[in-house]
């Protein structure tokens, strides 16, 4: 059996990004519509991903510019947040991706991204 196969469920997996919008920290963060907008449009996002039949997600921080080797601790809290709100809803494999942090990627998916197969 392949890693695909064993970790998402499939030979050819179609792995979808939810790419959440700026971050408290981020200078393009809105204060204005805060945390709770944020969240909600990560949600639509990761509904319409799911109903549309991906097999997996990656949550990512695509709006936090400009992307830092190390980024603050206010991303990865926030990111941990939005998925963590999220968690009751995601039915499929998931993962994170903190852009050009890899240590901060490795962090927030040992606190609970989940490689099986969603039942």
């Amino acid at each position: 059996m392949s890693w695909l196969k064993e970790v998402i469920g499939t030979e050819k997996a179609v792995i979808a990004m939810c790419h959440l919008r700026a971050l408290p920290g981020d200078p393009g963060f809105d204060t204005r519509k805060g945390m709770n907008w944020v969240i909600d449009r990560a949600h639509d996002d990761l509904m319409a991903l799911q109903n549309g039949g991906v097999d997996a997600v990656m949550f990512s921080n695509e709006f936090s510019l400009p992307y830092l080797t190390k980024v603050r601790p206010e991303t990865t809290t926030a990111m941990a947040r939005i998925i963590g709100q999220l968690m009751s809803e995601i039915r499929v494999p998931f993962g994170v991706n903190v852009l050009w942090d890899p240590v901060a990627s490795f962090d927030l998916a040992m606190a609970g991204a989940r490689t099986d197969s969603a039942t």
